[in-house]
C-alpha cells in the first residue's frame, strides 16, 4: 500500500511540477551556455550536497526544526529537554543528508543542476516567481530551464528512507506525507534566503 502511494505521489508530482513550471515563466534570460566557472560538475554536486546539510544556512533551519518540534513534543519518543532536542537535530539531519545526497547522485543522470540560480537585478516579482519555480525546477548544463526529476524522487525517497529510523509515532504514512510537503517548502524558502539575502547583507554591511 505504500508503495502504490508513493508512485502516485510521484506521478502526481511530475504533473505539478510541468503546471507550475508553466505557471511561472523563468525570468528573461540570455540563451547561451553557463560560464566555464559556474557550470556544474561531480565535484560541484558533493559540495552542494555538503553544504545542503551542514551549510550555515542549513544548520540554523535544521536548528530551527528541531526546536519547533520540540516545542510539539513530536516525536513524542524524545524527551522536551537538550537531549530529545539533540536527537530531533540528529533526525532531522540524517533526513537532509540522505535527500541531498540523492538529489545530488540523480541530478547527474538528467544533466541537472540542483542548485539555486538567482535572479539578481530582475523586478521584485520576476525574483519571486524565480524563487517558486526554481523549487520544482532545475538548470541543465547549457542553463535552461527543466524539470527538477532528481529532486522530485529525492524528497518522497528520503522521507519514507527516514522511516526506518524515526520512531514509531513519526514513521507513519501521515507523517512521511507531510514531510515530503514540508521538504519542497523549506526548499522554497532556502531559495527565498538565497535570493534576497545577499542583498540585504549588502544593505547591512555597506560603507
Amino acid at each position: 500500500m505504500r508503495r502504490v502511494s508513493f508512485l502516485l505521489f510521484c506521478c502526481s508530482a511530475a504533473q505539478t511540477s510541468t503546471a507550475l513550471a508553466q505557471t511561472f515563466p523563468a525570468p528573461a534570460q540570455p540563451a547561451r551556455a553557463l560560464p566555464p566557472d559556474d557550470a556544474i560538475s561531480g565535484k560541484r554536486r558533493a559540495l552542494w550536497a555538503i553544504e545542503s546539510t551542514v551549510g550555515p544556512t542549513s544548520i540554523a533551519g535544521t536548528a530551527l526544526g528541531a526546536g519547533w518540534d520540540s516545542l510539539i513534543d513530536r516525536p513524542k519518543e524524545y524527551n522536551t529537554r537538550w537531549s530529545g532536542f539533540g536527537q530531533r537535530y540528529a533526525l532531522r539531519t540524517t533526513t537532509t543528508a540522505s535527500r541531498a545526497i540523492m538529489e545530488a547522485g540523480l541530478s547527474a543522470l538528467w544533466d541537472e543542476d540542483p542548485r539555486y540560480h538567482r535572479a539578481a537585478g530582475q523586478p521584485f516579482n520576476s525574483r519571486v516567481r524565480n524563487i517558486v519555480r526554481m523549487t520544482v525546477m532545475a538548470r541543465d548544463s547549457d542553463g535552461r530551464g527543466m524539470p527538477a526529476y532528481s529532486r522530485f524522487i529525492a524528497i518522497p525517497a528520503s522521507s519514507f528512507l527516514s522511516n526506518a529510523w524515526r520512531p514509531p509515532s513519526d514513521s507513519t504514512m501521515r507523517y512521511s506525507f507531510l514531510r515530503i510537503g514540508t521538504g519542497f517548502l523549506g526548499r522554497m524558502a532556502g531559495n527565498a534566503w538565497a535570493e534576497f539575502w545577499p542583498d540585504v547583507r549588502t544593505r547591512i554591511f555597506h560603507k
